[in-house]
């Protein structure tokens, strides 16, 4: 959520750029989430059941301030994407130990993708 948030509010010069790239990048975070929830329920656990359940769980911090600078959006996605390939990681080591190999599979495409993700927004982010 917080990536369309920063992608709904993104200002200046590079506009378009960012725009484009964090409508992109909320995409991809979008599409995770029903195939981790299809994979929870096929090996016989439970998912979210509400907005309530989802923030109780949420490890991302929000980011409610009225403005944000471009370059502070980047940093601070950058730096939750680093987090969350941290436990994307600690989740594949999960699914070894099961030897849950859809999952793990599932999961090393979400890492690459996470891992572009930071390497995009630092690119953009340098000066």
């Amino acid at each position: 959520m917080k990536t369309k948030n920063f992608h709904w509010h993104v200002s200046g010069p590079h506009f378009r750029d960012y725009h484009l790239l964090l409508d992109e990048q909320g995409d991809q975070l979008y599409a995770m989430t029903d195939p981790l929830a299809e994979r929870v329920r096929k090996v016989g656990g439970t998912t979210l059941r509400s907005i309530g359940h989802i923030a109780r769980q949420q490890r991302i911090k929000d980011n409610d301030a009225v403005y944000v600078t471009p370059e502070d959006m980047l940093a601070e996605l950058r730096e939750d994407n680093a987090a969350l390939a941290g436990r994307l990681r600690e989740a594949h080591a999960v699914c070894e130990e099961h030897r849950d190999i859809a999952a793990a599979s599932l999961i090393e495409n979400w890492l690459d993708e996470t891992e572009r993700r930071c390497w995009f927004l630092f690119e953009a982010g340098r000066r």
